[in-house]
């Protein structure tokens, strides 16, 4: 099967530490991860993270209790693919989450590299694969990006505004605005510190993120520890799913079952 990212996109992502994939869902897989997360905030779900003020930073995490769809989604063969071929096998998921931006209320997220989390020896052997739900543009508060940062380390300090954030500091001169019709952007976990502007005009806007690391790469706490999750989707020890949860998982499957439900 071909890899659903382009060469020229793999060598973007390895020079520069990020790159971004238009289309990487088909709308009806759009439609059910929208269907997915408007239930999760219907029913409340997400935690507001920011310290309490007049505005909001909504995250729900971990996904994969809350959603078949979601659990099922580093599975998608489309999904594997892209991430092998960035990282190299065993890839292994680490972590899911979603952070949904109310619109006049919803809160930024300030620089921060997300390997200051994980503190994988190689960080390029580590990505994130942020979904924009909705679209996402400069309007709305899309994710900033500053490339050409794989190889520098940042120093990192709570975060004020949020009850359990890190944040740093950067010159944004250079940051790249990734604005993306419901698309992917792939960020390394040290090439591009990540920052959500809030959305000043309607409407909402929700981003999930999925998290992975080659696992021959990983610090010895993240492969050892309970504190990530260890979903394998690729190399020695992958079965789709069935070791993690006791049966095959299937994105296709569960995006029918999603756009089914009344």
């Amino acid at each position: 099967m071909t890899t659903p990212i382009s060469a020229a996109k793999i060598e973007q992502y390895k020079a520069r530490g990020y790159t971004t994939v238009e289309g990487f869902f088909v709308p009806r897989e759009v439609q059910a991860m929208q269907r997915e997360v408007g239930r999760w905030v219907d029913q409340g779900l997400p935690r507001d993270v920011a310290i309490p003020d007049s505005r909001q930073n909504l995250q729900l995490i971990p996904l994969f209790p809350q959603s078949r769809l979601f659990r099922a989604l580093p599975f998608h063969p489309r999904v594997t693919r892209a991430v092998s071929a960035l990282l190299g096998d065993p890839v292994v998921k680490i972590l899911d989450q979603m952070f949904y931006k109310p619109p006049r209320v919803g809160m930024g997220t300030n620089w921060h590299t997300d390997n200051a989390y994980f503190h994988i020896p190689r960080p390029i052997r580590g990505c994130a694969m942020w979904i924009a739900i909705h679209d996402a543009n400069r309007g709305n508060g899309t994710l900033k990006v500053m490339p050409d940062m794989v190889e520098r380390e940042l120093l990192h300090e709570r975060d004020p505004a949020s009850d359990h954030h890190i944040r740093t500091w950067l010159d944004e001169t250079d940051a790249v605005h990734c604005e993306l019709a419901a698309g992917v952007l792939i960020s390394s976990g040290r090439a591009g510190p990540p920052r959500a502007a809030p959305p000043p005009t309607p409407p909402a806007r929700a981003g999930v993120g999925i998290h992975f690391v080659n696992f021959d790469h990983a610090a010895e706490d993240m492969k050892q520890g309970k504190r990530w999750q260890h979903a394998r989707l690729t190399g020695p020890g992958a079965t789709d799913g069935e070791r993690e949860y006791g049966e095959r998982v299937s994105f296709s499957a569960e995006v029918d079952r999603v756009l089914a439900r009344a």
